[in-house]
Order: structure tokens, then C-alpha cells, then sequence
């Protein structure tokens, strides 16, 4: 196992297809693609490229740690009893273990993620 892994913005791979989970879902009809780019630490360590269409969805992180690097698009993330924070291409964040609140994907957003259960 190579221990440099370069992370492909554009991978010309097939990407996994997904919907959120109805109990997730607020509003919209969101799609999501994955492009899986790299498994660690025997499943614990995720990494690749993640793409939302417009919609707003419950956000829940449960046990995950996930850093988020945005490469194209609008997101707001709200945490519960927190204020809309937006994020857009060339904006970072970590959402921490526990964090509970709302995705509005604004304009179709692509992200870097890491993360790590």
C-alpha cells in the first residue's frame, strides 16, 4: 500500500450513485455521487471527492471526524441552534464528531473529504 495518496478531483471512474435517506431528507430531490479514493487503518480512514445537487438535508456526523475542502459549488451547514455558516470553492471545514444540523446544498457542491470513524 503506497503511503502518498494524490486525491483525483476529476476521476474519470464510474462514481457511486446515492440519495439521502427519507428520514434525512427536508426538502429538494438531492443526488449524491462518491468517488471512494482511498480505505486506511482497516476501514476507519475514508477519502475521495463528493458531489451534492441542490437540497436540504439532515446532517449527522454520529462517531465520524470529517474534513471538507470545497472545490466547486455553495453549501450552508447549520448546526442545530447554531447560525448558517456558507462555504464555497476554496473554503475548508471539520465537522467534529457529534455535530447535528442541516446541509442546504445551494449550487451543485464538490468536495474533498478525510474521514475518520
Amino acid at each position: 500500500m503506497p503511503l502518498l495518496k494524490t486525491i483525483v478531483p476529476t476521476s474519470t471512474e464510474a462514481p457511486r450513485e446515492s440519495k439521502p435517506a427519507p428520514e434525512r431528507l427536508i426538502s429538494g430531490d438531492p443526488s449524491f455521487k462518491t468517488w471512494a479514493q482511498d480505505v486506511a487503518r482497516g476501514e476507519m480512514i475514508h477519502t475521495g471527492v463528493w458531489e451534492a445537487t441542490p437540497g436540504l438535508t439532515h446532517s449527522i456526523k454520529g462517531e465520524t471526524f470529517e474534513f471538507c475542502h470545497i472545490l466547486q459549488g455553495v453549501v450552508e451547514k447549520t448546526p442545530d441552534q447554531g447560525q448558517p455558516v456558507t462555504y464555497r470553492a476554496g473554503d475548508s471545514f471539520v465537522m467534529k464528531p457529534g455535530f447535528v444540523g442541516t446541509r442546504r446544498t445551494v449550487e451543485t457542491v464538490r468536495k474533498i473529504y478525510a474521514t475518520v470513524t
